[in-house]
Formats: structure tokens, C-alpha cells, sequence
């Protein structure tokens, strides 16, 4: 395993060069690379994608990437980015539906700053009748997440917003029937923190079985949950479930990330499933792809897999 730590230390520490950063930034094939995962760097770009999987029948939400900020002001722009993004998709015609962490917006200055600039968007999504998830970020921040959300906004934004859990966490089972009891929106997904095993599950096959066992309780019993998944076999038993508990699609969605497993996106939107891709943007692209890869270095693998998986044609 020790390779694996070596490569993850080497990804973090080539997210925070700036130099390569803006070498990146300027070469046109990692900037193709990158446009196959992220949707450009400007709120048009983003919405225009949008705008796209709208015209085959598959909604958006998009992500301003960025994560922990330490001045205000930098909460302050990124709200107003928000602000802007949630009028443009309106404007637009797409569903407004957008996704953003609360580290973003100040959380770590002062949770009064980020309830402030959280307000302010879920009051512009709310008069657009469009939806806000807040991101799950590392586990030092699912309980400070959990409570913001449950006791800052839920009460009064209700089916507005809504939260992220994620299956590699040993404490999910527990954090989902509270949810359900809330009658919150939840997306759940697998988590690709690098987290210790005192709090996630290290081995792959408990995670899948985890998050299996916690799908099967949110499609019965959850709020329009996400299913974020790319994974063929719990789509499968996704299905499965459905059709044995009579449980009809308009009660969950699917998830997939921009640019993952188009080819199955396409075929759960014909099978007449509901199916929303989360889309990136912004101009912290390169950090991003770095730190996504480092979470979990078989990431490397998994994406180019992907882009192999798609170009085979079906018999």
C-alpha cells in the first residue's frame, strides 16, 4: 500500500503549485482532458452543459468548484457566483438545481457568516422554485453539516434543500433514519474521502453493501432520494427493488458525475428513469481533478476505464 500513499501525497502536492497550476491552465490537451470531466470555467459554460442534457432529457446541477475559504469576501464572491448561477439557469429554461458546500460560504470563518450567505440563495432558489444540496465534505464536518442543516434550514426551506450522505461511513445507517424521520432530501453516494477506518469502512465490498442496505431503506422510505452512483450492478439492484416493491420512478433519481459513463446515463434516461449529472465548473479545475484523484488514486483508473468502457460499442 505504500504506493498508493506515495501517489496520493504526490497528487496533493501538485494541486497546490500554482506554477503548474497556470502551465495547466494553458495547455490545450490537459484542457481537453479536463473539459471531458469539468464544464469549463464560467457560470455560461456551465449552464450551456446544462442547457445540453436538458435536450436529452437528463437535468443538472451545477457545482462552483471551490471548497474552504478563510476571508469573507471570498464567501461573499462565491455567494454572489450562486446568486448569479441560479438566475441564469432560470433564465435558460433549465431546472434550477445547484450544489454547494458550506465551507464555500464561510463555514469555517463563522457558522452566522454562512447561514447569512446560505439564506440568501436558498431565498433566491426558493422564489425560482428551484433546489439546493448541501455537499458532504470530509468527516470532520458530517455532524456540523448534519446540524446546520437540520436545525438552520431545513425548518424553513423545507423541500428547497437538502443534504448528502455518504455509504463509507460507519455512522450512516444512523444519520439516514434521522433524516428520513425529517422528511429531508438526501443524495446518497459512495464518499471518496480518504478517511480512517475508525470512521469509514476500508474495504470496497462493505461500502457497496452499505450503501445497498441504505438505498433500499431511502427508496421505501425517503424524500425523492438520490441514488449517485455509477456503479452497474447497484443501478441493477436499484431496478430490482423497484420493480419488486412497486416502487414507481418518479420516487428516486439517479446521479452520475459530468462526463462518467455517458453511455449509461443514456440508457437508464431510455429505460424512463429520472436521472440528474452533477456538473463542475469553474476556474479551480486542475485542484479539483488533482484532489479527486488523490482521495482515492484507483480514481485514475476508474475515469480512463470509463472513457475505454464508452468508446467499445454494444453488442
Amino acid at each position: 500500500m505504500g504506493w498508493i500513499v506515495i501517489m496520493r501525497q504526490g497528487l496533493l502536492w501538485l494541486s497546490e503549485r500554482q506554477g503548474i497550476f497556470n502551465f495547466v491552465r494553458r495547455n490545450g490537451l490537459a484542457r481537453k482532458f479536463a473539459s471531458r470531466f469539468v464544464a469549463g470555467e464560467t457560470i455560461e459554460t456551465g449552464v450551456a452543459a446544462a442547457r445540453e442534457l436538458s435536450r436529452r432529457g437528463i437535468t443538472a446541477s451545477l457545482d462552483l468548484l471551490g471548497e474552504s475559504v478563510s476571508a469573507e469576501a471570498e464567501a461573499a464572491a462565491a455567494r454572489d457566483q450562486y446568486l448569479r448561477m441560479l438566475d441564469r439557469m432560470a433564465e435558460s429554461g433549465v431546472e434550477v438545481n445547484v450544489s454547494v458546500k458550506l465551507t464555500q460560504m464561510g463555514l469555517d470563518i463563522g457558522e452566522d457568516l454562512c447561514h447569512r450567505n446560505m439564506v440568501a440563495i436558498l431565498d433566491k432558489a426558493k422564489a425560482l422554485r428551484g433546489f439546493v444540496r448541501l455537499d458532504m465534505e470530509g468527516s470532520d464536518y458530517t455532524q456540523r453539516t448534519l446540524d446546520f442543516f437540520s436545525r438552520r434550514l431545513l425548518p424553513g426551506y423545507g423541500e428547497h434543500c437538502g443534504v448528502v450522505i455518504q455509504s463509507m461511513l460507519r455512522r450512516s445507517e444512523r444519520d439516514v433514519e434521522e433524516l428520513i424521520a425529517l422528511r429531508a432530501r438526501v443524495r446518497l453516494c459512495k464518499g471518496a474521502y480518504l478517511e480512517p477506518p475508525s470512521v469509514a469502512f476500508p474495504d470496497k465490498a462493505d461500502v457497496d453493501r452499505n450503501y445497498v442496505q441504505l438505498m433500499h431503506r431511502l427508496m421505501q422510505s425517503g424524500n425523492y432520494p438520490g441514488l449517485a452512483t455509477h456503479d452497474e450492478s447497484i443501478i441493477a439492484q436499484a431496478r430490482e427493488f423497484a420493480g419488486r416493491e412497486s416502487i414507481g420512478s418518479d420516487r428516486f433519481e439517479f446521479q452520475m458525475l459530468y462526463g462518467v459513463r455517458r453511455d449509461l446515463q443514456e440508457r437508464l434516461r431510455q429505460a424512463g428513469f429520472h436521472l440528474r449529472v452533477y456538473i463542475p465548473f469553474g476556474t479551480q479545475w486542475y485542484p479539483y481533478l488533482m484532489r479527486r484523484l488523490a482521495e482515492r488514486p484507483a480514481n485514475i483508473a476508474f475515469l480512463l476505464g470509463n472513457v475505454v468502457r464508452e468508446s467499445v460499442p454494444k453488442r
